[in-house]
Order: structure tokens, then C-alpha cells, then sequence
């Protein structure tokens, strides 16, 4: 099956009352494990690459790899998607990789730690969109800066993440702007700030709605009611997954992740992407842990490889079944580029307002 654009599926999402995991992806082994999961869901799926993904295995290995996965399960619709583009040539070389959609994050400035101003962020998601939409493809922008209302900033990941303490004002992204923006880019996705960052250590206990300002959404949903929102940050962090890796001579410090309650709360108010990379990190580092703890003497990476990419699919089977994703696979047909940028051009996906 053809790769599906991220607007093309969202919008199915939308119809259907559902939102779509994105799990970020760097090498053959958590791709494989992705897409089983997806078919025995029968689910739509989105695998997406970050900046720092696309260093170490570079681009055209993360393109025969989708190539292989949607060759190896022809019945999965998938995105491949540009997670956190940092200026306009980073996403611009991911639509000429063969990304199907591409997120420009222009609350931070092209070094990925700065916070930008509001004209920077319209100007380059702006910019993005028109470049993308010409071709077909799909943009998610970001307003609001992905950080923990806890401590006032957010984790690094792949070099990405604000650095310094920023405002509360920052952490979290206001409504009327969300409908100005959203206006003012025409982007197809929009990612918000409500006290979610990246990394496992997001909240020192189980977040309640200080922390984990699920209202925004709500309120920004009630501005938007047609545009697709997306939940960055978003594993949970299972307990379980952390026992695995102790268990076994690790060292993860007690964390919180968010609450796949909370994130199904997002999803009755116009969540429809939601971002996970912890969860499967976490995962797969457990399974080659307790391989390597129990049998020390074994080398073979495929002994300690498999374990943890069956780890991957449990965990990605649940939260298919957990976001309302399972069984919609069949009833997406791919609409090629060339119809999706017809169809931009034509005014036909322009996003709605009020």
C-alpha cells in the first residue's frame, strides 16, 4: 500500500472518533515490531523520524526500511512523518526523502533550544506548509513550547527541547492564538503545550491537573472544533516496563508518565495524533536487559534483539486498542500525492475554523 498523508488520515480519525499513535522509529527492529502490531490491530499507523533518527541511520536507509515494512504488510496505511523539523531545509529534505508529512517546530528556533517569537513561528510554519502543500504533503506546526509545568522546562531529545526555565505562559498554548495560527499557517496538524515533555522523567508523581493541563485542549477544541490536535510527549511510562529494566541492573529513577486515561480524554476533544517514544525505548531496553542479566554469555544479537521487538508489539498492540485505532485499517485507500496537492490547490483541505 502507497504511504498515507498525515491529513488524509487524521481527517479519517476525526470522522471515526479515534486518534493515531506515532512512534518514532531509528532502525529496522522497532519497524518491525511497529507494523506487527498495526496488522494484528488492522490499524493505521504513523512512523515517524526525528532529526536525530535521520543522523544516525540516515535517510535512505529510514526510506527502504518504510518501503520494506509497507511492502512486508501491503494492507497497513502508513505516514512517514518529519517529527520536529527545525528550520525549513530540514523538512524540505524529508519531503525530497520521501516523507509524507513533515512537523515544523517553530516554537523554538532553528538550533531546537531557544524559544521563538510568535511572527518567527507563523513566518517558517508558513513557509513549510506552501512548500509541502504544492507537493501533497501534510505539516503539523506547534504553538506553545513543550515543557513540565513541574519544573519549568523540558528534557532533551535527540538534541531537541527548550533550554532555561520558561514561563508558564510559554508551557502552555492559548486558545485564541491556537485559532489565529492555525488560521495564519493552514497547517494541517497542530501540536499544543499543556505541561507534557519529552523523555521518561516528565512528573514526580502521578499527574493531576496542575501538571497536566488537559483543559487547554478542551478549550482549544472549542476554538477549533475541525482542526486536528496533536499530544507530544505522550508515553506513559508504564511501571511495569521500568521494574523490567531495575530488575535487571538498571537504573531508572521513579518517573510518571501520562496517563493513557488522560490521553483518551484528549481524544473525545479532537486529539488525533499522539507521539510515543519512551514507552517502546523502554520496552525493547527491558527485554535486552534481562537477556543479557540471565545469560551473560550470549552474543547472538538476535537472541536479545527478538525478545525485545516482541515487547514493542505488546506494547504498541495495547495502545492501538487503547486510542481507538484497531480495525480502521481497511477502510483507508492512500490518496496519492499528486490528487492531495490538487486538492490543496483547489481549496478543497483548507482548514476550518470557529
Amino acid at each position: 500500500m502507497p504511504r498515507i498523508t498525515l491529513r488524509q488520515l487524521l481527517d479519517h480519525a476525526a470522522e471515526n472518533n479515534y486518534a493515531v499513535p506515532a512512534f518514532n522509529i531509528n532502525n529496522m527492529e522497532q519497524a518491525l515490531a511497529i507494523m506487527a502490531a498495526a496488522s494484528e490491530c488492522s490499524a493505521p499507523v504513523i512512523l515517524q523520524a526525528s532529526r536525530g533518527a535521520r543522523a544516525y541511520a540516515n535517510d535512505i536507509m529510514l526510506r527502504h526500511i518504510i518501503d520494506a515494512v509497507t511492502e512486508i504488510y501491503p494492507q497497513i496505511p502508513v505516514c512517514m512523518h518529519l517529527d520536529h523539523g527545525n528550520e525549513f531545509k530540514t523538512c524540505q529534505s524529508a519531503m525530497d526523502s520521501g516523507f509524507t508529512s513533515v512537523m515544523m517546530d517553530g516554537s523554538l528556533l532553528a538550533d531546537g533550544k531557544t524559544p521563538a517569537d510568535w511572527d518567527y513561528n507563523v513566518g517558517v510554519t508558513r513557509s513549510v506548509v506552501e512548500e509541502a502543500h504544492r507537493r501533497g504533503i501534510s505539516v503539523e506546526g506547534e504553538l506553545g513550547v513543550l515543557g513540565s509545568l513541574e519544573t519549568g522546562g523540558g528534557e532533551q531529545e535527540d538534541g531537541h527541547g527548550a533550554e532555561g526555565v520558561l514561563s508558564h505562559d510559554q508551557l502552555l498554548t492559548d486558545p485564541d492564538e491556537a485559532l489565529k495560527f492555525v488560521a495564519a499557517t493552514k497547517v494541517d496538524a497542530l501540536a499544543v503545550a499543556m505541561g507534557t515533555s519529552h523523555g521518561a522523567y516528565k512528573f514526580t508523581k502521578k499527574p493531576d491537573g496542575s501538571v497536566l493541563a488537559m483543559h487547554v485542549i478542551e478549550a482549544i477544541h472549542r476554538k477549533l472544533p475541525n482542526t486536528h490536535l496533536v499530544m507530544h510527549g505522550s508515553s506513559s511510562v508504564p511501571q511495569e516496563l521500568q521494574d523490567i529494566i531495575n530488575a535487571h541492573g538498571g537504573d531508572i529513577k521513579p518517573t510518571w508518565g501520562v496517563p493513557v486515561e488522560e490521553i483518551q480524554r484528549g481524544i473525545k476533544f479532537g486529539v488525533r495524533k499522539v507521539n510515543i517514544d519512551t514507552d517502546c525505548r523502554l520496552a525493547m531496553t527491558g527485554q535486552i536487559r534481562k537477556v543479557f542479566f540471565t545469560n551473560p554469555a550470549e552474543f547472538d544479537p538476535r537472541k536479545y534483539l527478538k525478545p525485545a521487538m516482541d515487547a514493542v508489539t505488546k506494547l504498541c498492540k495495547q495502545r492501538f486498542e487503547e486510542f481507538g485505532t484497531a480495525g480502521h485499517a481497511g477502510s483507508i485507500t492512500p490518496i496519492p500525492l499528486e490528487e492531495m496537492a490538487k486538492r490543496y490547490a483547489d481549496g478543497k483541505l483548507e482548514p476550518a475554523f470557529g
